[in-house]
Formats: structure tokens, C-alpha cells, sequence
């Protein structure tokens, strides 16, 4: 835009006149022939438009629904006054991968869901423009600017994922170096890894790699803590520790089958796909390509969206999705089974897996029964139950059983004072600064939540950098840098 900050007048009712207009997205017979990323971007007209629809809430839901508690409406409304290299230094004050988290976020479960205007009239396209804040910043030459004297401390990152990323990026902003471990090859975790090219290209991630070691952080990688170096010799030569290792044990879902040929675990599927697509060196290894074939993917969340929309492009012959509750009660993002739907997913609703049925070895078909959704659980959703003599089947010639992810703790854990639970997520001692029961070692994301959103992993590492640097740094205010 063209307006200055002088002139700039708001239009209070901008979103009476304004739709709610998302970017173009690729339509889906031609999406589902190759990999790129589905979602354009706006232009800044359009970005001002969209943005100018906030009401600016006095209590604004959205920033509270927002895990790291993103400014949101100061940079929407730093976006619509056309001040574009304030709203990405804004939005980097409390995300540290805001053009990822704008990607793949499930935005209609967390601010977007919580926007006023969200009922009736369009929530404000927050994930949208908060992707073309840091894609446009960047295009015209900002990059983040650390301009703080080394206070001579050092901190070693264990995982080089969402958790691992938020930690570093805190600390090196404030004058602590950051030394960053991963057992692959590149940095990012299952965002370069697992989630597929489509949401999340993974040119994104290898540049926010150069924007960090550019910021100061180092990265060491191909190395395995427990292998090369021990955590002993991370104490020895850093101040503090932060883990931030994930969580890629596959949860079994008991079923009677689950060892036939054609059965397979949705992490490995995916990885070996993005290895082949990306042409990594690894491409050769555990690549699983379900073209032709009847597929059939077992759960409801965003893991079991990407399997299944992956299988499209590898052109499956069918793509059915079963889930045991009802579509409202999905845990996934509405916006990936919509897409999912347009790509030619078929949902199956309120059905529950009891066995796969096999032949000669080999998975012939799933036997599911319908259920209906009974008495809330503790974490306040409906429990489904089985209903007698509903039992059919279907015919596939490949399953994937999306059931979920735990932790896989390291056989160094306990001998380090690293306590876990019977699932094995790292249990804290401090939780608010996510130290653990060993007092120079911390932990976040996945492998202390189980399971969760990149957005929260975040979160966990950017609080740990709090943590740590209040323990190192008496003077340190907990301001993000």
C-alpha cells in the first residue's frame, strides 16, 4: 500500500465490505500430478485488504488460541498500513518460524477458530498473511538482525526440529551460542522429513537454516547424541543442554493383522517418500510406492491427511479414510480434509477398525463396525463405541495405520537423571522453565508433550532459551531478545 503511517485512517468495517478471500489455491486436478505447494501468496493490495478486516478485539481471542501468543493484531495492522519490515520484525519477536507456522498451522483450530468474525462472516486470513509477512520481508532484502555482544556462554541443542530451532534462535539473539545437533543429514526434523512437499516445501526450511547460521547459530549434523558424543561430553563443554528429539515411535493399535505384508507405518511412508521426491541419497531405502493399488488409511489426524494425500499423488487406484468418531470430532485440520476430499479422498465416518484381514500373507481387507460417539472422556471428547453387528469389511491392497506417535526415550535417559512416564515422554521437573530432574538439561516439543503441533514445539524450545538464559544470566528479563 501506498498509505502512510501520517494518513492511515481504519475502516472499522472493513469486514462488511471486504470478503474473507484466501490465496489462489492450485486446483485439484492439477495438484495432484506433482508436489509444489498448493497455496499462492497475496499480493500487498491484497494482503492490506485481508488484514484490515481484523476488529483489532480488545481481548483478542486469536492471540491467546495462538500457542506462542503471536502479536496478531499489531502486525495485521502493521500489514494494512503497508509497513511490511515492522510487521516481520513483530512477528518474529514470539515466533521463531512464523513462514512455516503460516503453512502448515491448523489455523481453523487455533486463532483463525478463534476469531470473532468466525462466525458469519470469514475469520481474518491470519496464517495466510502471516507467511506473506516473512515470504515478502524477505524478497525485499530484511533478515533478522542480531546485534548483541557474546556474554561467553554456551548451550547445545539436541534436535535440530521446531523445539530445537525455537531454543537456539532465543539464545543467539541474546549473546549465547548455540550449537545445534541432529542425527540427519539436513535440519528441520519431520519438516524436511516427514511432512510432504506439497504443505511445506522444503526450500523454506533450507533457508531458514542459512537465515540462523547467518544469526549466529551453528549446526552439527549426521551426528547421534549416544553414538559420536555422549551428553557428558555436551556438560562438559556447554552450559546448559536443551532436548528436543521428537517423537517417532509408532503407536500400535492392537489390531489383529498388523503384521501382514501391505501393512505400513505412516512415518516411514511418508520419510521415504520425501526422500524420493527430494532425490536424497536415501531415496533408494524404504520408499513405498502405492500406485495402482486400493489404500486405506486408519486414523484421523493430520499425519493420516498427509499420508492419504500423498497416495493420491503416487496414484493409488482408491484412497479411503476411516475414522472411529464423526467429522466434527476429527483432530485433524478441517482445511487438509477439504482438500483431501477435492483430491478424491473418500472419508468413512464413525467406523472403527477391528481387524485386517489378510491372504496369503498379505492384507486383502480391513473389518470395521460402526460406533456411535458415547460419554466424554478426561480431556473432554466423546469416547466411541463399537455397535454390535455392524461389522463389514473392505477391500483394500495397502493399509496405513495412522494410530500416532510417542516418544522413544534413549538408553542414556536415566542414567542422567532424565526421568520419563510409562509412554516414555520426558517428565519436567520445572515445568515453566522446562528443566528437567537434571538441572543442566532441558526438554520440549514432541518428546515431553508426545505428539503435537510444530507451533507448540516451538513454544517449548522458546521457553526453555527463558529458562536457560534466566539461570546463566541473573539480569536476563525473559523478553525474547
Amino acid at each position: 500500500m501506498s498509505t502512510s503511517h501520517n494518513d492511515f485512517s481504519h475502516n472499522d468495517f472493513q469486514f462488511l465490505e471486504v470478503e474473507r478471500r484466501d490465496p489462489v489455491v492450485t486446483e485439484a486436478p492439477i495438484r495432484i500430478l506433482r508436489w509444489d505447494e498448493i497455496y499462492g501468496q497475496y499480493d500487498a493490495g491484497q494482503a492490506a485488504d485481508q488484514a484490515g478486516r481484523c476488529l483489532a478485539c480488545g481481548n483478542p481471542y486469536c492471540e491467546w488460541k495462538c500457542p506462542v501468543h503471536n502479536y496478531i493484531p499489531q502486525w495485521l495492522r502493521l500489514i494494512e498500513e503497508g509497513r511490511l519490515l515492522e510487521a516481520a520484525e513483530l512477528s518474529h519477536q514470539t515466533n521463531s518460524l512464523p513462514e512455516i507456522c503460516g503453512r502448515i498451522c491448523p489455523q481453523d483450530r487455533l486463532c483463525e477458530g478463534a476469531c470473532t468474525l468466525n462466525d458469519g462472516f470469514g475469520a481474518v486470513s491470519i496464517g495466510a498473511i502471516e507467511k506473506y509477512i516473512t515470504e515478502e520481508a524477505l524478497k525485499q532484502g530484511w533478515r533478522p538482525h542480531v546485534d548483541v555482544s557474546p556474554v561467553g556462554k554456551r548451550v547445545a541443542v539436541v534436535g535440530a526440529g521446531p523445539a530445537g530451532l525455537g531454543c537456539a534462535d532465543v539464545l543467539v539473539r541474546n549473546g549465547v551460542e548455540a550449537v545445534v545437533y541432529d542425527r540427519y543429514r539436513e535440519i528441520g526434523g519431520l519438516l524436511t522429513f516427514g511432512i510432504p512437499p506439497f504443505k511445506l516445501d522444503k526450500q523454506v526450511v533450507l533457508r531458514r537454516r542459512q537465515l540462523m547460521e547467518d544469526m549466529g547459530v551453528k549446526f552439527v549434523l549426521n551426528t547421534e547424541i549416544g553414538r559420536e558424543l555422549s551428553l557428558a561430553d555436551l556438560q562438559r563443554d556447554n552450559d546448559a543442554v536443551f532436548l528436543g528429539m521428537g517423537a517417532y515411535t509408532h503407536v500400535q493399535g492392537g489390531l489383529p493383522g498388523e503384521e501382514l505384508q501391505g501393512v505400513y507405518k505412516p512415518l516411514p511412508y511418508l520419510i521415504g517418500n520425501v526422500n524420493h521426491v527430494m532425490d536424497y541419497p536415501e531415496a533408494s531405502r524404504d520408499y513405498t510406492d502405492l500406485r495402482d493399488r486400493r489404500v486405506l488409511v486408519l486414523g484421523g489426524g493430520d499425519t493420516a491427511m498427509d499420508c492419504v494425500r500423498t497416495a493420491v499423488r503416487q496414484g493409488a487406484t482408491s484412497i479411503q479414510c476411516a475414522y472411529r468418531r464423526d467429522r466434527d470430532n476429527m483432530p485433524g485440520s478441517m482445511r487438509e480434509v477439504g482438500n483431501a476430499e477435492e483430491e478424491g479422498v473418500q472419508f468413512l465416518w464413525n467406523l472403527q477398525p477391528l481387524q485386517i484381514m489378510g491372504k496369503a500373507g498379505a492384507v486383502c481387507g480391513v473389518q470395521l463396525a460402526q460406533t456411535r460417539l458415547g460419554a466424554p472422556d478426561a480431556q473432554g471428547r466423546r469416547q466411541p463405541e463399537p455397535i454390535s453387528g455392524t461389522a463389514q469389511q473392505v477391500s483394500v491392497d495397502a493399509v496405513i495405520t495412522a494410530f500416532g506417535f510417542e516418544p522413544s526415550p534413549a538408553r542414556w535417559f536415566a542414567e542422567n537423571a532424565i526421568h520419563t512416564d510409562a509412554t516414555g515422554r520426558v517428565r519436567l521437573a520445572v515445568p515453566e522453565s522446562q528443566q528437567t530432574h537434571n538441572a543442566h538439561v532441558y526438554a520440549g516439543g514432541d518428546m515431553v508433550r508426545g505428539a503435537d503441533l510444530v507451533v507448540t514445539a516451538v513454544f517449548d524450545g522458546r521457553r526453555a532459551a527463558d529458562g536457560i538464559l534466566s539461570r546463566l544470566l541473573p539480569e536476563y528479563a525473559g523478553s525474547h531478545g
